[in-house]
């Protein structure tokens, strides 16, 4: 286990990617770097109204604590009390356009710490990306979930669709019964076939991000939009609000482990909208977003 091999590919990581998107938004990205009390610190590199991004965020921690909180042990009771260190990049963007979708990104490392001379470090790996279009291109949906595909096929055939299956049951409202988004792949826990295989899995993941989420970026991002579709993007800007508020465990260990409010909330949208027991109107492109995509497809038999 190589703590400082994965620091520094997600740190590098989160350079590239910010990179790419200064290019495309022409904006320039704020820097914080940031301390946490408890141990350790990170990076957040950040814009607010850019020329495409309405609001984004690119973060990388590696923060550290002497006991797991709850939300990192209700599955592994055997680990409770380690001192902990965890490692990532987490990334949420809001384009302005509503023909342009949402998109969030997170590879992360965990390590809990052996406790006594004869136990072992736990360690394990988690991550993935989605995708939360507010109008649907379903040439958009079969690109990103074939960038999804390419990221894990090295890796063996059965990755892909248990890690999409994963996504589509994570990244889903309960108290909506609906998805968030089209999904993607999602990942955690990932021990499986050693340290060095799980790794390489979530540098791959992390390293087809770009050319997963950027051409549809390109493609939307000057598409003509009036007030009806701001509308709509920041109603649908409300689930995505909900879930990571309600739902996402990222969220709720960083809010338990004392982590950098400002940087784990940069997944609010800007401008958000809700409505009592609202309903699109029947045969609109508003409707064919719920009928057409926030439905369980096999997105790679479209292409």
């Amino acid at each position: 286990m190589d703590v400082f091999a994965a620091r520094d590919y997600f740190s590098g990581l989160q350079a590239r990617i910010v990179a790419s998107l200064e290019a495309v938004d022409g904006l320039p990205f704020q820097r914080d770097e940031w301390t946490r009390p408890e141990g350790g610190g990170g990076l957040t590199r950040w814009i607010e109204e850019g020329r495409v991004l309405e609001r984004g965020g690119v973060n990388f921690s590696h923060v550290r604590g002497e006991r797991l909180p709850p939300s990192a042990t209700a599955s592994r009771p055997e680990i409770a009390g380690r001192a902990w260190e965890a490692i990532g990049v987490s990334l949420i963007l809001h384009p302005r356009n509503p023909h342009a979708p949402t998109v969030h990104l997170n590879v992360r490392m965990f390590v809990a710490h052996a406790a006594v001379a004869d136990e072992t470090d736990a360690w394990w790996f988690g991550g993935g990306m989605d995708l939360t279009p507010y109008y649907g291109y379903e040439e958009d949906a079969v690109h990103f979930h074939r960038s999804c595909r390419d990221a894990l096929a090295s890796f063996g055939g059965n990755l892909h669709p248990r890690f999409k299956q994963w996504c589509d049951e994570y990244f889903y409202l309960k108290h909506r019964d609906e998805p968030r988004g089209i999904g993607g792949i999602f990942y955690d826990d990932l021990q499986d076939g050693g340290f060095e295989r799980c790794f390489a899995i979530t540098r791959s993941v992390g390293d087809h991000f770009l050319a997963a989420y950027l051409p549809i970026l390109n493609r939307r991002q000057d598409t003509p939009y009036g007030e009806r579709e701001r509308d709509f993007q920041a109603y649908r800007r409300g689930r995505y609000v909900e879930f990571n508020l309600v739902w996402d465990r990222g969220t709720l260990f960083g809010l338990q482990s004392h982590g950098r409010t400002e940087a784990i909330l940069m997944s609010m949208p800007p401008v958000v909208k809700w409505r009592y027991d609202w309903r699109p109107t029947a045969n609109t492109p508003e409707a064919r977003l719920y009928s057409e995509f926030l439905t369980a497809r096999d997105w790679l038999a479209q292409g």
